[in-house]
């Protein structure tokens, strides 16, 4: 043991002897063990922000959209592509029971831009068209005032409920409902529509990277005809009676919205019905591809720290050639010239990988405190695995890239060593 001591003692005194080398050596390594960490808690943290986003909108939400989309990826009406084949017939005979048993809440929705106006206090927000089924389909709650109904939406009463941020920035006071707001959208510039405030719903924060608060709900005639002067339906939500019944509600909307569009080979669909957990498995496609990008870039760190390992191991057997020389000429062995030269690039790169390990650790832990102060159930998460394979990777680099110099240190001619100049 005692031995060993004495070894690494050696080491780090032949290290401290070339402090700033040393440095810039081990600063390599720390970069690449640090994005290893840094990536893999970043996955794990988005992941539990997927999850908790999911848990928001419930386990038995099902989203139906316009235009055809295979497994891979999202319709066309994702990236803002206008997609007409939703109507308001289609969301009818999803609402018949008889046809799709499990629905037990059914809105349409229409979205848009809009200046709301109330005074002299204005706000620049998103309008959401939709239903009265909008709280029971989302499993919203109201923080003061009511939803506005489905009679009150058909009978085209300008009434609207207003997200918890805007009724914050427009009533500080907190004495909205009753009173008369403007709504101005961009395609109706000429003109502001009164509406009265019934209601403000209750906090949300964020849901997938959008400001639940920041928005206010009209009935889904006006936003549609008025608004946007348009026939057709940008997206609609249905609720399953339960988590079980999910897939079996998916396949009754498909067969209705077929005979709805007089559709027989499924190929030809002209919409797209997915529940969350499809939404997880393309998010997670796009994830995955893209912590695979970034592993490449940190592995590519470690193997440029590598590299810098090497080099500056060869300079310090090339300095060192005179005392290899001598150490041979009393009795040291090949492989002990070759073990102290390799356990000297260990050393530097287990400093390196430890030093890594604190500053990925760190800055994780940085981005999850920043992202929770934005509103995001982000989780800090470090993984046992992911410091065992940044360890594991830094030392096999020291190994990796040491061994040839260590080598060639091993390989020097005695004689030749000490006439060396």
């Amino acid at each position: 043991m005692s031995l060993f001591v004495k070894k690494i003692t050696n080491t780090f005194k032949q290290l401290l002897s070339r402090k700033g080398r040393s440095l810039l050596t081990i600063l390599g390594i720390v970069i690449g063990v640090a994005g290893v960490i840094i990536i893999v808690s970043l996955g794990a943290g988005a992941q539990t922000l997927v999850l908790g986003q999911i848990t928001k909108l419930g386990t038995n939400l099902i989203g139906i959209l316009p235009g055809k989309s295979n497994e891979k990826g999202p319709p066309a009406a994702v990236f803002g592509v206008q997609v007409t084949t939703l109507t308001a017939n289609d969301v009818e005979a999803i609402k018949d029971t008889s046809k799709v048993p499990h629905a037990v809440g059914v809105a349409s929705f229409v979205r848009g831009n809009a200046t709301v106006i109330s005074g002299r206090e204005s706000v620049d927000t998103t309008f959401s068209a939709t239903d009265g089924s909008y709280p029971r389909v989302q499993d919203v709650e109201m923080d003061r005032g009511v939803f506005f109904s489905d009679e009150e939406g058909r009978a085209g009463a300008n009434v609207i409920v207003l997200g918890y941020d805007v009724a914050d920035q427009l009533f500080p006071n907190g004495d909205e409902l009753g009173q008369i707001v403007k709504v101005q959208t961009n395609g109706n510039n000429s003109t502001a529509i009164p509406f009265r405030v019934i209601g403000v719903q209750k906090k949300l924060g964020n849901v997938f990277f959008q400001n639940q608060d920041d928005q206010v709900f009209i009935p889904f005639p006006i936003g549609q005809k008025q608004f946007l002067g348009i026939n057709y339906i940008q997206f609609v939500r249905v609720k399953a009676d339960s988590t079980d019944n999910v897939k079996s509600t998916i396949e009754d909307i498909q067969r209705v919205l077929r005979d709805q569009h007089r559709i027989k080979d499924i190929e030809n669909d002209d919409f797209s019905v997915r529940d969350l957990a499809d939404a997880i498995k393309i998010l997670t496609s796009i994830t995955d591809g893209l912590r695979m990008f970034l592993g490449l870039m940190a592995g590519i760190s470690l193997v440029v720290g590598g590299i810098g390992i090497m080099n500056i191991m060869l300079v310090t057997v090339s300095e060192r050639t005179r005392e290899i020389g001598l150490r041979k000429a009393i009795g040291a062995t090949s492989k002990q010239i070759r073990d102290q030269f390799l356990f000297e690039a260990v050393i530097l790169t287990s400093l390196g990988g430890v030093f890594g390990i604190i500053v990925g650790s760190l800055i994780s832990y940085l981005i999850a405190v920043g992202a929770r102060y934005a509103g995001y159930d982000w989780s800090f998460v470090i993984s046992p695995t992911a410091i065992i394979l940044a360890v594991g990777v830094s030392v096999l680099t020291g190994i990796t890239f040491g061994l040839y110099p260590a080598i060639k240190a091993a390989k020097l001619n005695p004689i030749d060593a000490l006439r060396y100049e």
